[in-house]
């Protein structure tokens, strides 16, 4: 699998499988490696992050930087592993976990409100105000039992989604 060129092997496929929890099937499996080849230009097995931007979908998502520092060098096994997370197979606690690492900026196992409203800022722009963005994560945040000063573990961060009644379906197509 480390030379994109090759093709991907009854094992290889298997394998992907086992490592994304089945969220894709093989035929999926298939067509996901041969969009991972058209990526990987350089055909080093890898995909950096200037790859990644020429999605256009992925260039104009206002989440964008923040998704290269996790996806910038992943070989096919960890894109796979990446793109499960928007699978309708996907568990909701893959999801929950995914965007966890999203909002984990330094990677410390902990998500403050100081990330949560960057966050924001990304996603709502100019739309809203800082004190509105302020005034709807401390109402998030109270709901669920934390204050502003919380430093959030994966488990909170669960139960703040939980309790504001999110609804997490996005699909990933493959073809």
């Amino acid at each position: 699998m480390g030379n994109t060129s090759s093709m991907l092997t009854q094992y290889d496929i298997e394998e992907v499988q086992e490592h994304c929890n089945n969220t894709f099937s093989q035929q999926e499996i298939v067509s996901l490696y041969q969009r991972f080849c058209q990526l990987d230009r350089s055909g080093g097995g890898f995909i950096s992050a200037d790859e990644f931007l020429s999605v256009p979908e992925f260039a104009v998502n206002p989440l964008s930087q923040r998704l290269l520092r996790m996806l910038d060098g992943l070989n096919f096994k960890e894109f796979v592993a990446f793109l499960s997370a928007f699978s309708s197979r996907a568990s909701l606690q893959q999801k929950v976990e995914f965007i966890f690492k999203v909002y984990d900026t330094d990677c410390n196992g902990k998500v403050t409100v100081s990330d949560m409203l960057n966050i924001l800022r990304d996603l709502t722009g100019q739309f809203i105000s800082e004190q509105q963005r302020e005034q709807v994560l401390s109402h998030v945040l109270e709901e669920s039992g934390f204050t502003k000063d919380a430093s959030l573990t994966i488990s909170d961060f669960m139960k703040i989604l939980g309790n504001s009644g999110m609804k997490m379906e996005v699909e990933v197509p493959v073809d």
